[in-house]
C-alpha cells in the first residue's frame, strides 16, 4: 500500500469511524423521554430532609404509571431497532443456547430424578426412571403449565419412598407459588392444591409434608405488598388446604421467616427461623423427633444472631449441624438431643478455605470447599475421618451430591468458564468419578479461549480476586472491548461458571471480567461481613479497583468498558456510575435496588437489612444515603450509556426501584448518552422462560456492542 492508498484508506475509516460516532450521538439526543410526573413529595430521615418526586411510580395499579411505562418502552424499543444487527445477535443467542442441558440426578425409592432441556424450551422439563439403565419417563413438563411458557417450576421435592412428588408453579416469574402433588408412578396429578406459598420448600413426612405461606394479600397488590406473618404448615395429602395444620407460628415478629424440613430418613422435623429484617444474618434451630410422635419443637439454638446453623443430616439420635459460629469458614458439628447442654462434637473442624456446602449419602460426608473461588471436594467418612479428595477437571464450580443412606454413587455437576455444565457420577467404593452427560455447544472449541485467575489490591488493600476469559492471541493494548460484572453481596459467591449466551460476547473479542467482591461468600463469614451495612462502600470499592485493573493493564480503556449486574449487582453497577461516571462507557443495571431508603417497603426488601441496614436506622441512613443509586444521580453528569431492564412480576425487588431510577436519570443527567428502561412483561426477578431470557440478552448485548461501537461479525 502506498502513501495515497494509505491516505484515502484512512479517510475511509475515518469517514465510517465519525459516522458511526454521530449516529450514536445523535440517537442519544435525539431521544424525546417520556414526560413524568414531579411531586412535591419530601420525607424526613432523623432531620434529613430527602425529596421523593416519583414516588407515584410505586403504584403497580396506576393508570399513570402503565401509561409511563408503555411510553418508557415505546421510546426504549425504537432505540434498540435503529440497531441494524439486534435481529442477527439473537439468531446467534439462538444457536448458542441450542444444546441439551441436564441437572445430576438424584434417588428417591425406585426412581432417578432429574430435569432436562432439549436446547430452546422455554423450561427445563422433569425425568424419573428406575435405575441407571432404563429408559427415562417424562414425570412434569412444566412447559405446559401456560400457554406461552412463562410458569414455571419452583420447590419441587420427592417423598422418601419415591410415591409422590410435591411441587410449586410460578405464574409470569413471581415469587408467589402454586403447589400440586403428583404421584410418580402413574404421572396423575392429585386434586391437592396450596395457595399463596412462598419460600418454602416440601419437608415429606408420612403421609404429607410440611410448608410455608403466608396470608392472602390485598387483592391488587398481590405483587407489591409486605410480606409478613409467615406460618408452618403440615398438609395431609388428599385433604383441603383450610384442614391444614398450623405448625408454626410468631404473631409478635412478622418479619420473621421460618420453615420445617425434614431428615433423610424423616425422623427428624428441623424448624429453622430467621429475623433479617432486625438487621441479623444467623438463624435459630428447634428440632421434633417424629419418631416419638412429639408435637412441640425442642430448641438447640434460640438467640438469633450473626451465626448460621443448618442440619445437614441426623445421626441416629443425633444432629450434623453446619455452622460459623466461632468458625467464620464454617465447620460440622454433631448435636446430641440427650445432653443439650453438652459441648458440640467437632466432625469437620474450621479450615483454611471456605466450607461452602455438606451433603450426606451412601454412609459417608461429601464436603465442598471454596479455594480461591474454586471448589474442591471431599470425602469424609460419617465420623469425620478424610478419606479423599475428588478429582475435577480444572479450577471451577461443583454442586449437587444429593442422595440417601444406601446409594453406593453420587452425581455432581461441574462447570467452569471454558467448560459446558457436565453431570459426572461419583462411584463410593472406587473413589472415582467419570463423566455421566458431557454437553456439546455447537461452534464452541474450548481451544479457542483462555482463562485466567488475576488478583488485584482494593483501595484499603485487600486483595480481591477475579477472573477474565477471553479469546487466546488477545493484544493488551487497551482497545478491547470488556464486559465487568460483578454482585458482591448476601454471602453469594460468584462461582467461574460456563455461559453458552456469553459467547457471544468473546467471539467478537470482548474480555469478560468476573470479580469475586468482599460481601460474597467467596472466603466465609468474615469476607461477607466486609461488605454489608456500614461497610457496603467496600464492595464499591472493589469494582471499581476492578475496572482500574483492567485499564492500567491495558485489557481495555473507559471508552470500551462496559459494566453489568443484577439485583444486588444492580444496585452495585448504579452506585458505581454515579461514583465514577468517568470509568464505564456503558451501564445496564438488572432489576436493582436502586432506592436504597424504601427497600423494606415492599414483598421481601424488609429481609434485606441483615445486609444493608435500613433507613429506620439514623447511622444505617447516613451511610445508605451516600451510596442509594436513586439518590447520588447529579445533575448535567454525563452518565455511561445506560440500560436498566426491570419485568412486570418482579416481586422480590419491585420495578418501582428502576421506574424512579429511570425517571432522575433522564431528568437530570447530561442528553450525551441514552438512558433506557426496558420492562419486561410476564416475567420476574429472572426471566420466566428461555425466550425471555435470550430476548432481553440480545437487547442488552446489542445496546453493549453498539454504544462500544463494535459491530459483531456473524
Amino acid at each position: 500500500m502506498n502513501i495515497r492508498q494509505l491516505a484515502l484508506h484512512l479517510r475511509f475509516v475515518l469517514t465510517v469511524f465519525s459516522t458511526l460516532m454521530l449516529s450514536t450521538i445523535s440517537m442519544a439526543q435525539g431521544l424525546d423521554y417520556p414526560q413524568a410526573r414531579k411531586d412535591n413529595q419530601v420525607e424526613d430521615y432523623h432531620g434529613t430532609k430527602v425529596a421523593d418526586p416519583y414516588r407515584w411510580l410505586e403504584d403497580d395499579n396506576s393508570a399513570e404509571t402503565a401509561k409511563w411505562v408503555e411510553a418508557e418502552n415505546k421510546v426504549t424499543f425504537a432505540y434498540l431497532d435503529k440497531i441494524p444487527y439486534r435481529a442477527q445477535v439473537k439468531t446467534r443467542l439462538e444457536q448458542l443456547f441450542n444444546f441439551p442441558r441436564y441437572t445430576p440426578p438424584f434417588r428417591k425409592g425406585d426412581y432417578l430424578f432429574f430435569t432436562k432441556n432439549d436446547g430452546l424450551q422455554n423450561q427445563n422439563v422433569v425425568y424419573a426412571q428406575k435405575g441407571l439403565e432404563s429408559a427415562p419417563k417424562v414425570l412434569l413438563d412444566p412447559n405446559k403449565f401456560s400457554a406461552d411458557g412463562t410458569s414455571r417450576l419452583g420447590a419441587f421435592n420427592v417423598s422418601d419412598d419415591g410415591r409422590y412428588a410435591a411441587y410449586g408453579i410460578s405464574v409470569g416469574g413471581s415469587d408467589w407459588q402454586e403447589g400440586h402433588v403428583i404421584e410418580i408412578a402413574t404421572r396423575k396429578v392429585l386434586t391437592d392444591e396450596l395457595k399463596w406459598i412462598k419460600f418454602t420448600g416440601f419437608g415429606w413426612a408420612g403421609n404429607g409434608f410440611f410448608y410455608s405461606r403466608f396470608d392472602a394479600p390485598e387483592t391488587g397488590h398481590e405483587l407489591s405488598s409486605k410480606n409478613e406473618f409467615q406460618k408452618v404448615y403440615f398438609h395431609v395429602l388428599g385433604t383441603e388446604q383450610s384442614a391444614d395444620e398450623l405448625i408454626y407460628e410468631d404473631k409478635q415478629n412478622p418479619q420473621r421467616l421460618q420453615s420445617v424440613a425434614t431428615t433423610n430418613d424423616q425422623r427428624f422435623a428441623v424448624l429453622t427461623v430467621s429475623d433479617r429484617g432486625k438487621g441479623k444474618r444467623g438463624n435459630a434451630l428447634y428440632f421434633r423427633d417424629l419418631s416419638k410422635k412429639e408435637k412441640a419443637f425442642t430448641p438447640i439454638v434460640t438467640e438469633i444472631s450473626d451465626d448460621s446453623f443448618a442440619v445437614v443430616d441426623n445421626l441416629g439420635e443425633k444432629l450434623l449441624i453446619a455452622t460459623d459460629q466461632n468458625a467464620p469458614k464454617g465447620k460440622l458439628v454433631l448435636f446430641d438431643p440427650a445432653n443439650p447442654k453438652a459441648p458440640w462434637k467437632e466432625i469437620i473442624p474450621e479450615k483454611v478455605d471456605s466450607l461452602d456446602n455438606v451433603e450426606s449419602l451412601g454412609g459417608k460426608l461429601f464436603a465442598t470447599y471454596l479455594k480461591d473461588v474454586a471448589s474442591h471436594v471431599y470425602v469424609y467418612s460419617a465420623s469425620g475421618e478424610l478419606e479423599n479428595e475428588i478429582e475435577l477437571p480444572g479450577a471451577g464450580a461443583a454442586t449437587g451430591f444429593r442422595g440417601n443412606r444406601g446409594d453406593k454413587d453420587a452425581f455432581f455437576l461441574y462447570t467452569s468458564f471454558n467448560y459446558p455444565p457436565s453431570v459426572f457420577r461419583y462411584d463410593l467404593a472406587a473413589r472415582k468419578a467419570s463423566a455421566y452427560r458431557t454437553p456439546e455447544v455447537h461452534g464452541f472449541l474450548p481451544e479457542n479461549y483462555e482463562t485466567k485467575q488475576v488478583f488485584y489490591n482494593t483501595k484499603d488493600g485487600t486483595r480481591i480476586p477475579m477472573f477474565l476469559v477471553y479469546k487466546k492471541g488477545l493484544k493488551l493494548d487497551g482497545s478491547n472491548p470488556t464486559l465487568l460484572y460483578g454482585y458482591g453481596g448476601f454471602n453469594i459467591t460468584l462461582a467461574p461458571a460456563f455461559s453458552p449466551l456469553r459467547l457471544a460476547l468473546l467471539e467478537q473479542g470482548f474480555v469478560y471480567a468476573s470479580a469475586n467482591l468482599r460481601g460474597g461468600g467467596e472466603y466465609g463469614e468474615k469476607w461477607h461481613d466486609a461488605g454489608t451495612k456500614l461497610k457496603k462502600q467496600n464492595v464499591f470499592d472493589d469494582f471499581i479497583a476492578a475496572a482500574e485493573w483492567l485499564i492500567a493493564n491495558k485489557y481495555t480503556s473507559p471508552d470500551k468498558l462496559a459494566i453489568n449486574g443484577g439485583s444486588n449487582g444492580g444496585l452495585l453497577v448504579g452506585a458505581v456510575m454515579n461514583q465514577r461516571p468517568e470509568l464505564f462507557h456503558v451501564a445496564v443495571p438488572q432489576v436493582g435496588v436502586m432506592d436504597m431508603l424504601r427497600f423494606q417497603k415492599f414483598t421481601i426488601g424488609w429481609n434485606w437489612a441483615a445486609d444493608y441496614g435500613s433507613s429506620d436506622d439514623a447511622e444505617q441512613f447516613n451511610a445508605i444515603y451516600k451510596y442509594s443509586p436513586l439518590h447520588n444521580i447529579k445533575p448535567g453528569v454525563k452518565y455511561p450509556a445506560t440500560l436498566i431492564t426491570t419485568a412486570d412480576h418482579d416481586d422480590r425487588v419491585v420495578p418501582a426501584h428502576s421506574f424512579k431510577y429511570a425517571a432522575t436519570m433522564q431528568a437530570e443527567a447530561s442528553p450525551a448518552n441514552p438512558v433506557l428502561i426496558r420492562v419486561e412483561t410476564k416475567s420476574g426477578h429472572g426471566a420466566s422462560s428461555t425466550t425471555k431470557a435470550i430476548e432481553t440478552t440480545a437487547d442488552m448485548y446489542s445496546f453493549i456492542f453498539y454504544n462500544l461501537g463494535v459491530t459483531p461479525k456473524y
